[in-house]
């Protein structure tokens, strides 16, 4: 299940997205966004599709021209310890009210 996080002082809401349904994830930023003016999506490895797939259901076909994606932000994070690397992806959506 994927995790929510609520940051208050930005006025900001950051999920997590896994390898839940991606309308299941869908629906819940878009309710999210009915009280937020801004979401933080980020995911890690192999649900970076999953988050590309919900950030584009949500601006493109359940929400348009309501939403936009304001910033994609791409890193990559050492494993501590086992010399491996992790791509990650935050996608912010903002409302255009």
């Amino acid at each position: 299940m994927e995790e929510i996080n609520e940051t208050e002082s930005q006025g900001q809401t950051e999920m997590h997205i896994g390898n839940d349904p991606v309308m299941l994830s869908a629906v819940d930023v878009v309710s999210k966004l009915m009280n937020q003016n801004k979401i933080s999506l980020k995911a890690r490895g192999s649900s970076i599709p999953n988050a590309v797939a919900v950030a584009n259901i949500v601006t493109e076909k359940m929400l348009v021209n309501k939403t936009k994606v304001e910033k994609i932000n791409l890193d990559t994070v050492n494993e501590a310890g086992i010399g491996s690397m992790t791509s990650t992806v935050e996608i912010i959506i903002i409302n255009k009210n």
